[in-house]
């Protein structure tokens, strides 16, 4: 029971080796959009070990109830799939659940859409307890409108066992519903509980207030091998989408002893299932406690325009859009002029860095730091040798910027969060808040780095 509830044997991406895929291309989309979509998910098939070999754009003037497309391009797709002995035909629109069944009885094929395929990929790549949880959720939440589905073998009594009597496939599904109804619940609690651990986990990390940043970014575009490279973590960085689905936060000291925790967090992708965006707001939460954002593109990427606007939807839809954000245009050693012109009127400001070999990395921690410094207090302080407990904590909590021994004190000009000045309010020489950060490099400096 339980197998057909995750998938039906003819779904198990162990066993479907042939694919044909359909993308559609509608007059709301800009040209070529359904053909980047359907490369998209190409890959994304691709990723679960099935073959592509067939696929068809479709040109939709108006949508069909039954079959999303008409009838004579429905028949084209089907003979097409069976003369390639298609185990599978993949729908890069989301179909209804009366859609997938007439599909799959008019072809005998199973037929699925972009949902599905993307909820296997994410059950294919969750490692941690919660990551399982997040996607089996989502899962079943997907599947609840589909068991009919797995019920077509049985028989269909109609009207004749009695008031409010079903027939024995009826009284199955609604066995089934129960059945995936109470896993549901079971899930949503389990996934409470998770979030309680990582409440605590972030509150005990939180109870010494080191800045925090979260890396966001369309799948792919390289988040991960950015904080390897920060950082000299060892995350995995492979090039395909959704690498790494859990969060990953690392330690990066920066200069003057000020520590920033750098998070990973799972990509964003056109399309994503609004399920998934529910379910994953535990692992996405990372991004709504963090000080700042760094928002990392592909500048190599067909559609960086609209990877870029996939990603504040996400972060507008989790409420994380009103952080401060540094976006960041990362594989610019494979990146042509053209595309790193594309780049800059996308974001005048963005900065530009190859994450494989190092280039613009330091720009990148300069502009953290400055953040940082924007929302640090900054203070002269003046602490007698006999206490040296507060220099201690100083150096843990803040951003020491310079250290001067005297006679018997110490004189220090440092960065710390307003909530931590108290205990040091009778060592305050003087405050300094107000004093010029240092300067922002200038948009033409970093169009020059770019262009190096």
């Amino acid at each position: 029971m339980a197998d057909f509830l995750d998938n039906t044997p003819q779904k198990d991406p162990k066993r479907v080796e042939r694919a044909y895929l359909v993308g559609v291309q509608t007059s709301k989309m800009a040209a070529g959009e359904a053909e980047e979509l359907l490369n998209e998910l190409q890959e994304l098939v691709e990723n679960l070990h099935i073959g592509i070999v067939g696929r068809n754009l479709v040109n939709l003037r108006a949508p069909t109830p039954a079959t999303l497309i008409g009838s004579g391009k429905t028949e084209e797709i089907i003979e097409a799939a069976k003369s390639l002995n298609c185990d599978v035909i993949v729908f890069d629109e989301t179909l209804s659940p009366a859609q997938q069944r007439n599909w799959e009885k008019l072809s005998g094929i199973a037929v699925i859409d972009r949902q599905e395929v993307i909820l296997d990929v994410f059950a294919d790549r969750a490692q941690t307890r919660e990551a399982v949880i997040q996607v089996a959720l989502a899962r079943m939440e997907y599947s609840l409108p589909r068991l009919t589905r797995a019920w077509t073998h049985l028989s269909r009594q109609g009207g004749g066992g009695g008031a409010g009597m079903g027939g024995e496939g009826e009284t199955q599904l609604e066995q089934d519903r129960r059945l995936v109804n109470d896993r549901i619940t079971r899930l949503k609690r389990e996934l409470v509980d998770v979030r309680k651990q990582r409440s605590v986990q972030r509150h005990k990390r939180q109870r010494v207030p080191v800045p925090t940043c979260a890396i966001v970014g369309y799948t792919n575009a390289g988040k991960s091998s950015l904080l390897n490279a920060l950082t000299g973590a060892t995350v995995l960085a492979e090039d395909k989408l959704f690498a790494t689905l859990d969060p990953t936060t690392r330690q990066l000291l920066l200069r003057g002893n000020q520590k920033l925790l750098v998070t990973d967090t799972v990509g964003f992708i056109r399309r994503l299932p609004h399920g998934l965006v529910e379910a994953f707001k535990a692992t996405l939460e990372e991004a709504l406690v963090a000080n700042f954002l760094i928002h990392v593109l592909d500048v190599t990427a067909p559609n960086v325009a609209a990877h870029h606007e996939t990603t504040l939807s996400v972060l507008k839809e989790l409420g994380a859009d009103n952080k401060r954000i540094l976006t960041v245009f990362n594989k610019v050693d494979a990146a042509t002029e053209a595309q790193i012109n594309t780049a800059h009127l996308l974001t005048p400001d963005g900065i530009f860095i190859s994450a494989h070999t190092g280039k613009g990395l330091d720009t990148l921690i300069d502009q953290c730091l400055e953040l940082i410094a924007d929302s640090f207090g900054s203070l002269e302080l003046v602490i007698p040798h006999s206490r040296y407990d507060l220099i201690a904590r100083l150096h843990a909590i803040g951003h020491v910027q310079s250290e001067e021994q005297e006679e018997d004190r110490v004189r220090m000009h440092v960065r710390i969060p307003p909530s931590q000045i108290a205990p040091f309010a009778d060592f305050i020489a003087s405050d300094i808040s107000a004093a010029p950060a240092k300067a922002r490099p200038s948009k033409a400096s970093r169009k020059s780095a770019a262009a190096e």
